[in-house]
């Protein structure tokens, strides 16, 4: 379990040299299984973007997550100025450990500018969080509450639509912008593949590299205000297919006023696990 300010200290990827951050290793990760999850390297890439071009703010990010990357190990992240505008840069991104790519990206920051024009999606009309379920998802620091009861790991618990909404904050954030986006960005991939399995009575999270091989392999996340992790968060997971050993959800994270934070697509794997063992997503 990472404690809250562990959290944030591996989000808060440090310089180490020209367009260069190392993410250090979590030193309270799940040893058994030891996989750096695909959304915890979005969060570390838009902190180093954040460093790179002080005073811009992330509004767009794409990132693909081309082979495991171990917690015990620092990551490298290297980026790559493709422009740098009057109000726009634009960054690519690389993810190393050791000699292995582990991931790609490409990320969009601007200087941000007055409303033209201005309106937002809907946010869902749920429960607030004080009428919704605790979920301890393993975090410390990390509050979670789903707004209908969930059970995300056991396979016969009652099937339901592909969706999950989930009120999520953090304590003790320092007052860094970078870090409570990287937060919210943190949590990206966690629950869009449950949404996935959801309706289908026969399947949890539980089965994931057991009897099930999962991974998140692209997310997309787009940035629209600034964020305050330490405030709840709403997150709507809709997960809109699932097929061919692949999933893809859509989804989106509200303010408690209903104001819309941002916007994310999660393209997943859910796969039979390969008879050697190893999960199909070790060897991506």
């Amino acid at each position: 379990m990472q404690r809250g300010s562990d959290l944030v200290r591996t989000l808060d990827v440090q310089p180490d040299g020209p367009g260069r951050y190392v993410g250090r290793p979590d030193p309270d990760a799940d040893r058994a299984r030891r996989v750096v999850e695909g959304s915890q390297m979005l969060g570390q890439a838009l902190v180093a973007a954040a460093r790179q071009v002080p005073g811009r703010r992330p509004v767009s990010a794409w990132m693909g997550f081309l082979r495991v990357a171990d917690t015990t190990s620092p990551l490298s992240f290297e980026l790559d100025e493709q422009s740098n505008g009057r109000t726009f840069s634009g960054l690519a991104v690389r993810v190393r450990q050791g000699d292995r790519l582990c991931a790609t990206g490409n990320l969009l920051l601007d200087a941000t500018a007055a409303d033209v024009i201005r309106h937002h999606a809907a946010a869902p009309d749920v429960a607030g969080p004080d009428l919704s379920e605790p979920y301890d998802l393993g975090v410390a620091g990390q509050e979670v509450r789903f707004v209908e009861r969930v059970d995300l790991g056991d396979p016969l618990a009652p099937a339901g639509p592909p969706q999950i909404d989930a009120w999520v904050r953090f304590h003790d954030v320092p007052d860094d912008p970078a870090l409570h986006t990287a937060l919210l960005a943190q949590f990206t991939g966690n629950l869009s593949i449950a949404a996935a399995l959801r309706p289908h009575r026969g399947y949890g999270q539980d089965d994931a590299h057991r009897t099930l091989s999962t991974a998140v392999n692209a997310i997309g996340f787009a940035l629209h205000a600034e964020v305050r992790a330490d405030r709840w968060m709403l997150y709507h997971h809709r997960s809109t297919f699932a097929g061919d050993g692949m999933t893809h959800a859509e989804c989106r994270v509200h303010d408690l006023g209903g104001d819309l934070l941002a916007s994310f697509s999660v393209d997943g794997m859910v796969r039979t696990r390969e008879r050697s063992g190893r999960d199909a997503a070790q060897v991506l």
